[in-house]
């Protein structure tokens, strides 16, 4: 399987062990994706939906980790409203081994949550859905 290169969509308040867990993963010697991590630490200023949109573009898929409050993630909700327009595929991962995981708004209703493990995730990457 050749290399995804993949944006990661989380919810900065509340996830972000989360995504570095993940960040951690692509880093194993045997990994089908990559990281194009461009987390921001700062609110962008001006137009930060057409920076999102530029970078989303130069990725293969967006992986969205879900945590108790992701649902109310307005920036999660962009970024995955932006991945659909550009029609990028993605898919949901179940973030919180125990507890409650939330989709984000813009989800739709057939957007299944898939338990975040190693076999998972390297199917999903390869594009099982």
């Amino acid at each position: 399987m050749a290399m995804k290169r993949t944006f990661i969509s989380f919810d900065f308040d509340h996830d972000e062990e989360l995504r570095n867990a993940l960040v951690g993963q692509a880093k194993n010697p045997d990994s089908p994706f990559s990281i194009a991590d461009w987390s921001v630490k700062e609110p962008f200023t001006g137009n930060w939906k057409e920076k999102v949109r530029s970078r989303i573009r130069r990725t293969d898929l967006t992986i969205v980790i879900c945590g108790q409050h992701t649902h109310t993630a307005k920036g999660v909700a962009a970024e995955l409203t932006i991945t659909r327009e550009e029609g990028n595929p993605y898919f949901l991962l179940w973030g919180r081994p125990r507890g409650k995981c939330t989709k984000p708004d813009m989800a739709r209703h057939s957007d299944k949550i898939y338990n975040w493990t190693w076999k998972n995730l390297r199917l999903l990457i390869g594009g099982a859905r």
